[in-house]
């Protein structure tokens, strides 16, 4: 009591966020019990009849359904593997610029597109890659190439969320690597250069294995957002003509639940992506505290 006598004030600061926690997080929960009905809006969750495990197990059977989990996997995985090396060989070029002046301005560029929504840059980049006009593609044709169809052919459109994510996020991400290029004690280099070892050797030796312990925290944290994909980028790049490659299950169940209203469907395939996101959370910040000493208590 002694001590919530002294600290009230910051309790009564965090007060209001809990509050909104609890009302727009916790208390839509109970309405995944609509994931084990045949809900109609009509009748309510009281009034809608009970199916038990059936949606769930159509979960597996739709050949739609299965696709977007391979979709989710794919895209998620490839912009996690390529997501962690980009940052991690920009930050190391960057740390050896020498020129102050110079190494701000390039930290600022790169750091400038997190901070946009995907709603303008989902604008730019369909204005970019049109196949019909597009900068990208009109270039393309004036060195003699045939246009590509970035956001209408599926594999393409693979390609183009992976790379046009990583550039979104690559800057920003870079800031934990700089930090951990200054937490290494430069006597190293310095004993490094008198035995003769060129950049090279000093990166491989001195450099990478003081980033390692960062690389493998954010690594394993990020085992836990193997099921999100990035709704907010595919949804405003995709069309019908890339669901079998570009369909992710949050787009899935947006379009099934708002679109068209198989409310239960969509509520099921969202729990069961929120058990298994959660079970791969706890699993990720056990590998990082056993192999990174990384807690969050």
């Amino acid at each position: 009591m002694k001590g919530i006598k002294k600290t009230w004030p910051l309790h009564a600061l965090i007060f209001p966020a809990l509050l909104l926690t609890i009302i727009f997080m916790y208390v839509p929960m109970f309405g995944l019990v609509i994931a084990f009905q045949d809900y109609k809006p009509w009748l309510g969750l009281a009034g809608s009849e009970w199916v038990g495990l059936d949606h769930f197990r159509n979960l597996f059977l739709f050949d739609d359904s299965v696709q977007v989990i391979w979709n989710t996997l794919i895209i998620s995985v490839l912009k996690i593997v390529f997501g962690l090396m980009v940052p991690v060989v920009f930050a190391i070029l960057l740390n050896e610029v020498r020129h102050m002046g110079l190494k701000r301005s390039i930290q600022t560029l790169v750091y400038l597109p997190h901070f946009l929504s995907w709603v303008i840059l989902g604008g730019i980049l369909i204005d970019l890659l049109s196949i019909n006009g597009g900068l990208v593609n009109r270039t393309l044709a004036a060195i003699g190439f045939d246009p590509v169809f970035f956001l209408g052919e599926g594999n393409w459109f693979r390609f183009t969320l992976v790379v046009s994510d990583i550039w979104k996020e690559f800057g920003f991400s870079t800031i934990v690597y700089l930090a951990a290029l200054a937490g290494i004690n430069p006597a190293l280099y310095e004993a490094a250069e008198v035995d003769g070892a060129t950049r090279l050797k000093q990166t491989l030796h001195i450099t990478l294995p003081g980033m390692l312990p960062i690389i493998v925290v954010v690594g394993t944290l990020q085992l836990g957002n193997v099921l999100n994909a990035g709704f907010d980028q595919v949804f405003n790049l995709y069309n019908p003509l890339v669901y079998s490659k570009g369909d992710i299950i949050d787009t899935f169940v947006y379009r099934n639940a708002l679109e068209e209203g198989n409310f239960s469907f969509a509520t099921a395939v969202g729990l069961f992506k929120s058990v298994i996101s959660f079970i791969l959370i706890v699993i990720s910040y056990r590998l990082a505290d056993k192999y990174a000493n990384y807690r969050i208590w």
